[in-house]
């Protein structure tokens, strides 16, 4: 089996390319080792002491390094842990019934007028054809948290989470691309 990496923007973050499908949909955020009790696979990571953020995307993991972290040796630790995973063919996520499982929705920040469906429905559109596919190359992901006068909230994940070119990507590239398709989005905030 063959991982490849590629570097993101995020200094501190590699994304690590599989070839197999990480996740059938979705993403999953694990910003801490407390977070990643869900997944044998985010465990690991966690457990080199040196990973302090974990992201599954459809056909990659980012994982975010502790500060001043040598790449070259975590590199090498992360490449067996993923090998060990896939090869073995372990699951993604521990088994266990539907009581004990917890998929956070898409929390808002603010309380939403019935009158923005339109609006919304347009938002998320742009999220999911054009946003999201275009941060998930940099190893991360993009989350709707609400819209409400004008003000649309949106959470970084993964290797966009804390990089230091993500408030210039959030209000250069997406605050200025949703704003042409849906005027009514007056400004962009991250939270």
């Amino acid at each position: 089996m063959l991982i490849e990496t590629e570097p993101t923007p995020n200094p501190a973050t590699k994304k690590f390319l599989p070839g197999v499908p990480v996740m059938e949909a979705g993403s999953r955020d694990f910003p801490d080792a407390d977070s990643a009790t869900a997944s044998p696979l985010a465990e690991a990571l966690f457990r080199t002491g040196e990973v302090e953020g974990v992201f599954f995307g459809r056909d990659f993991v980012s994982v975010t390094a502790v500060p001043d972290v040598d790449w070259a040796g975590l590199e090498l630790d992360v490449l067996q842990v993923m090998l060990d995973h896939f090869s073995s063919g372990a699951p993604l996520f521990k088994p266990g019934s539907a009581a004990g499982i917890h998929i956070a929705a898409d929390e808002t920040v603010v309380e939403e007028d019935p009158a923005d469906a339109d609006i919304v429905a347009q938002i998320h559109e742009l999220l999911e054809t054009r946003v999201r596919p275009a941060v998930a190359q940099d190893g991360g992901d993009i989350v709707y948290r609400g819209y409400r006068e004008g003000k649309l909230y949106l959470a970084m994940q993964g290797a966009c989470a804390g990089c230091p070119s993500s408030a210039v990507t959030l209000k250069r590239g997406v605050e200025n691309l949703i704003r042409h398709y849906v005027p009514e989005v007056e400004t962009v905030e991250a939270v």
